[in-house]
């Protein structure tokens, strides 16, 4: 709080150590995979994975609380207009990173595509396109449902953006779990030859982020039943939507070059 004294538009930060500690929850789980995959170490991994979990949930909870209680102290004033550009660039820069993220997938499985006279090997029995094609619609709405909640925000119809706000994350969800159903009833692992890493990479860090923007979208429920958001200072809930449109968009090219081709 003692940055608002400051005598400028920029906000300086109290310290915070839930930051530095989600960054090593994040560090521990990306050591998990070493140790889980490569070293077929199954305890260690799965221990460091769980205590990198813990941590990394528990400190992001603790950061974004305080965040949210700050901006609540603050009375969700008007932004100054070099705070709200500096936050629309920051989240643009992050869903560029996410991109590239993806492509760098994405370019690995049309290597490997054109690399193998043969795609699928003729060894894997590859997974129908009817629940894929199930999650596409269920996307597509809820891109539409967070869109329809966005507006309906701007016009400060608070009570039609909190039921579509909810209504897009319970498609989330539901998405989830016929992806956890596909998962289950697959013929073949991440550990069935290049195919099965690529696809599992693919599709399971897809819906990881599908995971974080419906409880990023969680949260926007939350904060928009408490009413932290006003007509025109709502930028939480825009990023949210920019994620989620995201997330849409990277589903419609798996489905189409990894399920529909690939079958």
């Amino acid at each position: 709080m003692a940055g608002h004294a400051q005598d400028h538009d920029f906000y300086i930060p109290a310290n915070n150590i839930w930051p530095p500690l989600s960054c090593l929850g994040a560090g521990i789980m990306a050591f998990a995979f070493i140790f889980w995959i490569p070293m077929q170490n199954a305890l260690l991994g799965q221990t460091t994975m769980l205590v990198g979990t813990i941590l990394t949930v528990f400190s992001a909870f603790q950061w974004f609380r305080g965040l949210v209680q700050e901006s609540r102290a603050r009375g969700f004033k008007k932004v100054p207009l070099v705070l709200d550009l500096a936050n629309r660039y920051g989240m643009i820069f992050f869903i560029v990173s996410e991109v590239m993220f993806f492509a760098a997938f994405f370019a690995a499985y049309f290597y490997l595509t054109n690399f193998n006279s043969v795609w699928p090997p003729a060894n894997i029995e590859t997974l129908g396109i009817e629940l894929p094609l199930i999650n596409t619609l269920l996307l597509l709405t809820s891109g539409v449902t967070v869109t329809w909640a966005h507006h309906a925000l701007i016009e400060g119809n608070k009570k039609t953006a909190t039921f579509f706000t909810m209504l897009t994350w319970h498609l989330g969800v539901i998405f989830l779990f016929c992806q956890m159903f596909e998962y289950g009833h697959a013929a073949f692992g991440f550990d069935s030859g290049i195919y099965g890493s690529t696809f599992y990479m693919l599709t399971g860090f897809h819906g990881f982020h599908v995971l974080v923007g419906s409880v990023m979208l969680m949260i926007a429920h939350l904060r928009l039943r408490n009413g932290d958001f006003t007509a025109k200072e709502h930028f939480y809930f825009e990023a949210t939507a920019w994620y989620w449109h995201f997330v849409d968009v990277v589903w419609i090219g798996l489905f189409l070059f990894v399920y529909v081709l690939a079958s």
